[in-house]
């Protein structure tokens, strides 16, 4: 088994993902006598770097998002601006009624998510939590909510065809990426909101406790890993403010000379 996941092409966290599927069957076994009860053979098993990502997560600005986002029709616009405004993961927008939007209260109730069509519960127990809607993002809601058609589900975001959820990888390639090269931009995956998102996050100086229930994470240490990177314009002021204070303490020292 070691031998096979290190020789998979995939990314490292894939192959924990494995790992850990292959770890969990067995446990079953044990549990139904399929198998002596004793160690999990897995625990032997040892791979590198799973923990590590294999690409840098790409971090847009709010002059790129401004652009994509006009780019796009709706309901595609106003999805991506859930998105950026709230963190949440496309299988959480995609699986949105408005019934779990409360205007009077500046919030939305996040318990479930679509993938491939199907509901289901949310990620984790942290994941199925009550996040903040600013009133300038509420307004454009309520706005989609004027021009969104009804449907027996309440959703927020019906398919046009099904009446259903959409299916998130067909907007991702058919709208998201070809406007985002068209105008040059890295990163036309959903993904790459929630990352953006949390940068952000970091940029206004939101603390790591904030940014860990805001981020719905069960664990501060993977807010804190999140990302990979910081936008820019928040590395430079960070950096000039060093280079402020040495430069300064040269010009005193040269002065006093």
């Amino acid at each position: 088994m070691q031998e096979w996941l290190r020789g998979l092409t995939g990314a490292p966290k894939t192959k924990g993902h494995i790992k850990a599927l292959m770890h969990r069957l067995f446990e079953k076994a044990m549990l139904w006598e399929l198998l002596p009860v004793g160690r999990n053979p897995m625990d032997l098993v040892h791979l590198k770097g799973i923990s590590k990502r294999s690409k840098t997560p790409i971090i847009l600005d709010s002059d790129q998002c401004l652009a994509l986002i006009s780019s796009l029709p709706d309901p595609y616009r106003t999805m991506v601006l859930v998105a950026i405004c709230t963190g949440l993961r496309v299988s959480e927008i995609l699986a949105l009624r408005w019934s779990r939007i409360h205007f009077d209260r500046l919030t939305m109730m996040v318990k479930v998510k679509a993938v491939g069509g199907r509901i289901g519960r949310v990620k984790t127990e942290y994941s199925e939590d009550e996040p903040p809607l600013d009133p300038d993002f509420a307004a454009v809601l309520e706005d989609w909510k004027t021009r969104c058609r009804q449907t027996l589900g309440d959703w927020v975001f019906p398919s046009h065809i099904t009446g259903r959820c959409f299916h998130a990888s067909p907007i991702q390639q058919d709208y998201i990426r070809p406007a985002a090269e068209k105008l040059g931009v890295k990163g036309g995956g959903w993904h790459t909101f929630r990352h953006t998102y949390r940068a952000w996050l970091d940029a206004v100086g939101a603390p790591i406790g904030v940014q860990q229930k805001l981020m719905r994470h069960a664990h501060g240490s993977t807010t804190a890993s999140y990302g990979g990177s910081l936008l820019m314009s928040s590395k430079r002021d960070a950096n000039s403010k060093v280079v402020s204070m040495a430069l300064h303490r040269e010009r005193k020292q040269h002065q006093a000379a």
